[in-house]
């Protein structure tokens, strides 16, 4: 049998895989003026400007857990239509709901050791809390791209895969400004083998976590409802 085929579909692949760019680039955060040292948890992606993204792949498996009454993690980013499972690891009961932007939904109480699931369909911001426990908050960051990263603790982050052409380039942090997110928007090319982006500066300001409602708008109640903890 001839190795032919073999050798072109090798030769193929790795011509495929070289029209493949890696981007870079850095945020800096600030408040009041001077950097935080933690620079983690902004999100960058790219959409291009002709044609639309292909739609990312959404086999995997996503958990937002409740522990130690908080969400683990804090922030989650996932492809748009993904499923993503809020187990309660906690040995009482909570309410996750997610009233404000994005995906909203209810999931009702339910009990340590049991989970439930919500699919998320609407790109962007999902804000996330529990209805029992104000302290408790997490933000589903919903793409509808690909080509997308998060900082890390220095600000840096790494998209990989990344098509040669014209990209929107867009932020998203969610101690920012709707207004000065958007003034960040720019255009970028990307070519071949790598490209780093000029460094942005994001104004740290207070979250839609602080001091948020409960499911029905109102203030928490001094005292958990249902005698839980």
């Amino acid at each position: 049998m001839s190795r032919w085929p073999a050798i072109l579909l090798s030769l193929v692949s790795c011509a495929l895989l070289a029209q493949e760019a890696r981007v870079t680039g850095k945020v800096v955060i600030e408040r009041g003026g001077k950097p935080e040292r933690n620079a983690s948890g902004v999100v960058v992606w790219l959409i291009p400007t002709r044609g639309e993204a292909p739609r990312p792949a959404t086999d995997t498996v996503f958990r937002l857990t409740q522990k130690n009454k908080h969400f683990e993690p804090h922030l989650l980013v996932v492809p748009v239509n993904s499923a993503v499972l809020f187990p309660n690891q906690d040995p009482f009961f909570h309410n996750v709901f997610s009233v404000y932007e994005g995906t909203r939904f209810d999931l009702g109480l339910y009990e340590s050791g049991t989970s439930r699931e919500v699919r998320f369909t609407r790109p962007g911001p999902s804000y996330i809390f529990c209805n029992i426990h104000p302290e408790m908050a997490a933000v589903i960051m919903v793409m509808a791209t690909p080509y997308y990263a998060t900082t890390d603790a220095q600000g840096n982050y790494f998209i990989e895969k990344v098509p040669p052409g014209e990209y929107e380039v867009s932020y998203w942090y969610e101690s920012a400004q709707q207004e000065q997110l958007k003034k960040l928007q720019h255009r970028a090319v990307v070519e071949l083998p790598s490209v780093r982006l000029a460094s942005v500066t994001l104004s740290a300001a207070p979250s839609l976590a602080v001091n948020h409602k409960n499911k029905y708008g109102q203030d928490y109640e001094t005292k958990a409802p249902y005698n839980l903890p």
